[in-house]
């Protein structure tokens, strides 16, 4: 798993639908993933850390989980499959003893996770798979110089460069 964090929502430019962007720590990826208007309100105010006067429906989904003695602990994006990406919610006992450690997963759109962790301050994680088959390039400048970089590299090696081994046969 690895740990992203929200950039932003976009609208794509081909339909107006807003798109949550995930990125990695470094910036270097990007995970766009679709999603509905009210999911990029939610979102959007969290972001913003605006507080309604009255619960919406992740604010009381949150004060919901809270009140049943639980935490936010982190949400996974977990699968892509057939355009869609799938997501798991793991709340945790909230036990400040630390005597109770029960883990409890529940099954998630993506948007409506990121909205609720962004709430509760939680981790968002993505799998390797969603990483290696949802994700694209944030910083093709960035890639472009390493590439050159590795060019030259190669371009520079010589045969004396590699050293035979003790042990290594002809």
């Amino acid at each position: 798993m690895i740990e992203m964090f929200v950039a932003g929502i976009a609208l794509d430019v081909r339909n107006g639908h807003p798109i949550v962007l995930l990125n990695d720590e470094s910036k270097r990826r990007a995970l766009p993933i679709w999603i509905g208007k009210a999911e990029a309100m939610a979102i959007t105010h969290a972001l913003e850390n605006h507080k309604p006067e009255r619960p919406m429906t992740h604010d009381l989904l949150l004060n919901t989980i809270t009140a049943l003695g639980y935490l936010v602990d982190r949400i996974e994006i977990n699968e892509l499959a057939s355009n869609t990406y799938f997501a798991t919610i793991i709340l945790k006992i909230n036990d400040p003893s630390k005597k109770l450690d029960t883990t409890k997963p529940i099954d998630s759109r993506p948007s409506d996770a990121i909205a609720l962790a962004l709430r509760a301050k939680a981790s968002i994680f993505v799998s390797a798979q969603v990483v290696s088959e949802g994700t694209i390039p944030a910083n093709q400048e960035k890639d472009e110089e390493e590439a050159k970089e590795f060019k030259k590299f190669i371009d520079d090696l010589k045969a004396s460069d590699f050293k035979k081994s003790k042990g290594q046969a002809d």
